[in-house]
């Protein structure tokens, strides 16, 4: 039975958590943009550890700010997890609760990764025992923790995919969410979860082609979210949504 939003207390934090979760995942996706393909792309060459060392040496203030980026995007993601549980409580309180807890741990692992790739400035710095290794040496490392980062953070993707495909699950259930937009989530949310997969168990048959699908959910969600307001609850009672 469909719950006008009004009719329910809970209606306004509803309405107030959709606009922010609109708000935060417009701000993940262009600082994840900028921090984890563009800025990174700019110092890192593959395979050329002498040129990666050499654009992180000479560019210390875009390193940081590729660092920085990261930074945004996991408050942002971080954020997320309690918009989308306030969100999708009305649906399933504890599947709610469960993809909130895999998005925080995804968000935990992808920042140990991407403490490696800050390594890697500190390992050029002329910082006590690097002494000990060559300039050759010393750049071979910083590329190394590069790469430690992207596989690190690949191979924990899934659990980021669990959540997509639990939150996924909840919208296309929820009457008052797009469904297109929850089957879209689900599919986007396989994809991640594939990308590990294949990464640790088929690396050949791992590409990032797998990360595709979750742009044609994540985009039309965040402008959902942004511009329409929620008309309808359909989770149950009043005395449910407001629990």
């Amino acid at each position: 039975m469909a719950t006008t939003l009004g009719a329910s207390p809970y209606a306004a934090t509803v309405a107030r958590y959709a606009r922010l979760a609109g708000i935060a995942m417009l701000l993940s996706i262009a600082f994840g943009i900028l921090g984890e393909m563009y800025l990174p792309g700019r110092i890192i060459v593959t395979g050329d550890a002498a040129a990666t060392a050499a654009n992180i040496t000479a560019n210390p203030q875009l390193f940081r700010l590729a660092f920085a980026t990261y930074l945004v995007e996991a408050i942002c993601d971080v954020a997320l997890c309690v918009f989308f549980y306030v969100l999708l409580k009305p649906v399933d309180r504890n599947l709610a609760l469960l993809s909130a807890f895999f998005g925080i741990a995804s968000m935990v692992l992808y920042a140990v990764s991407q403490s490696s790739f800050y390594s890697a400035s500190l390992v050029l710095r002329d910082t006590g025992g690097m002494a000990a290794f060559t300039a050759e040496q010393r750049s071979a490392l910083a590329l190394l923790c590069t790469r430690i980062s992207g596989t690190v953070a690949g191979l924990f993707l899934c659990l980021y995919g669990i959540a997509s495909m639990i939150r996924g699950y909840l919208i296309a259930r929820s009457g008052y969410l797009p469904r297109l937009i929850g089957i879209l989530l689900v599919i986007g949310g396989a994809g991640f979860f594939l990308r590990s997969a294949t990464l640790l168990l088929a690396p050949s048959l791992s590409s990032a082609v797998l990360l595709m699908p979750m742009a044609l959910a994540g985009i039309p969600l965040t402008g959902w979210l942004l511009v329409r307001p929620l008309e309808r609850l359909s989770a149950g009672t009043p005395e449910r949504l407001s629990a």
